[in-house]
């Protein structure tokens, strides 16, 4: 069971909205900080380049939530980024993070993204065989290292959201991967990681174990086929979060243990040693830090109850994209008996405008607040503008329980700034 608290109150919130309206996304630092030191800490056995402890990473997912504010935060915590865009590097590279302290992984890449990526000096993560003379021919040579991702298809299960990985359109297949590490080789680079990511907001720990089994066999197999040692295996993020309270999150402590074990059995044994073991988790990281704040405006008493929010969509996707589930707590009924049944909505003109159907919550009243939980990530950063809704702000919930905004709400004029009116 996970308890679904929120830390922000109804009277918080009445303060808050005097200079910063309703709907916003409200992110807590404190919370950051703590998952980031206990990833670094529970993954701390992980050697270096040099074979000492201490070459773990995670490089945090950027898309989840690309927000200067929280990246500068994530550094200071020891974290890399993992980008899959452009503007995603240049965001990088505005609060002063180069270099191999990111990661490259994107798909259908554009030759101006690659040629930018080996200027900043990142680990080019690749996605397709064919991509290595993309890259060569659009960036002006090959850099030193390269990572591939490694689709297993039928080897291995996905999962809901993620899908089979036969029918993802990442990734390099087992036979291309080995050829990939071939011609790569015989074209001068001389570093080498491997990637995968085969899962999405998963909650089962075994399933990571058995990517790092995975990876690690892998990287037995290269060395003994090509005389190619990896330098890091990137046993990708997917790690996830409770997003319903009768659920448990990740024994991260437990996954450590057991792919410490499988480092000792694979490649220890077979000399590999030292294999620098890395992640890219985002929705962990910031995701149950974060709580999107909107106030009822309107009830409906139809065939069902629904209660309109301020907030649509447009600032939460997930609910209407992927049927998921984010728990509501209304403000300052926190105890109150969940005793009525709403489907809580937005204004957007499209019915799956909905952040929760047939949901139990204690009698609403227009004008409470509602905080829907777990926003930290893949919440503001999938919004778009349909209807045109502007999208809100972000506010930092500092360490000393202060508000920060860390981004305002567009305006009109930001709307129509890109448009020949």
């Amino acid at each position: 069971m996970t308890n679904k608290t929120v830390p922000v109150t109804a009277q918080w919130v009445n303060d808050t909205v005097q200079t910063i309206p309703t709907p916003f996304h409200v992110y807590d630092e404190k919370g950051i900080r703590e998952t980031a030191r206990f990833m670094a800490k529970s993954f701390a056995w992980v050697p270096g380049n040099d074979g000492k402890p201490g070459g773990y990473r995670n490089f945090y997912a950027v898309k989840a939530l690309p927000n200067p504010v929280i990246l500068k935060i994530l550094a200071e915590e020891g974290m890399g980024f993992d980008c899959s865009s452009y503007t995603e590097l240049v965001l990088c590279e505005k609060i002063g993070v180069t270099g191999e302290e990111i990661i490259f992984t994107s798909n259908d890449t554009a030759g101006y993204e690659y040629k930018k990526a080996k200027e900043m000096g990142v680990i080019i993560n690749l996605d397709d065989i064919s991509h290595i003379d993309f890259l060569e021919k659009e960036a002006d040579g090959l850099p030193d290292l390269l990572c591939f991702r490694y689709n297993p298809g039928p080897l291995r299960e996905g999962n809901v959201l993620i899908g089979k990985p036969e029918e993802a359109k990442y990734g390099f297949t087992r036979e291309q991967l080995f050829q990939g590490y071939k011609i790569a080789k015989e074209r001068g680079v001389t570093r080498f990681g491997l990637h995968t990511m085969v899962a999405s907001n998963e909650l089962d720990p075994h399933y990571f174990v058995e990517t790092a089994r995975m990876l690690f066999e892998l990287a037995v197999e290269i060395k003994e086929k090509l005389g190619v040692r990896l330098e890091f295996v990137n046993m990708g993020g997917g790690i996830g979060i409770p997003y319903r309270p009768e659920q448990t999150t990740v024994d991260l402590e437990y996954v450590s243990t057991e792919v410490e074990k499988l480092y000792q059995d694979l490649i220890i044994k077979n000399n590999l040693h030292p294999l620098r073991v890395v992640m890219e988790n985002g929705r962990y990281v910031t995701g149950p830090h974060g709580w999107l704040i909107g106030k009822v405006q309107h009830k409906k008493n139809i065939y069902k109850q629904y209660l309109g929010l301020d907030a649509n969509m447009a600032n939460l996707m997930r609910p209407g994209m992927y049927g998921a589930y984010h728990h509501i707590t209304v403000l300052g009924k926190e105890h109150s008996p969940a005793d009525q049944v709403y489907d809580v909505t937005g204004s957007l003109c499209e019915n799956n405008d909905k952040f929760a159907i047939d949901r139990p919550l204690p009698q609403v009243d227009i004008g409470d607040y509602v905080a829907i939980h777990d926003t930290g990530a893949h919440g503001h950063s999938m919004g778009f503008n349909y209807n045109g809704k502007l999208r809100s702000a972000e506010i930092l919930l500092t360490g000393e329980g202060r508000p920060r905004l860390i981004r305002r709400a567009e305006t009109l004029e930001d709307h129509f700034a890109t448009l020949e009116v």
